[in-house]
């Protein structure tokens, strides 16, 4: 059985995630929550460079759905 987008993001809660948004930004942080928007809150989220080395730390985020481009569980 296919999962469907939000079952997959169900099942990452409370794990690590990588999140881009658009402008090609990237971050890495533990799944609090989301709702039907995409919009999601990072826990320990932290921002990545292009190498996937942590450029800053950040904390608890909420990145908007509508800038998300992709999640990686």
């Amino acid at each position: 059985m296919v999962d469907k987008p939000l079952d997959v993001l169900n099942k990452s809660l409370n794990l690590p995630v990588i999140v881009r948004i658009r402008g090609g930004r990237e971050f890495r942080g533990i799944l609090l929550g989301y709702d039907t928007h995409m919009n999601l809150v990072l826990d320990e989220a932290e921002e990545l460079n292009d190498d996937a080395t942590v450029k800053r730390k950040l904390g608890t985020v909420i990145l908007r759905g509508d800038n998300v481009v992709y999640i990686s569980p």
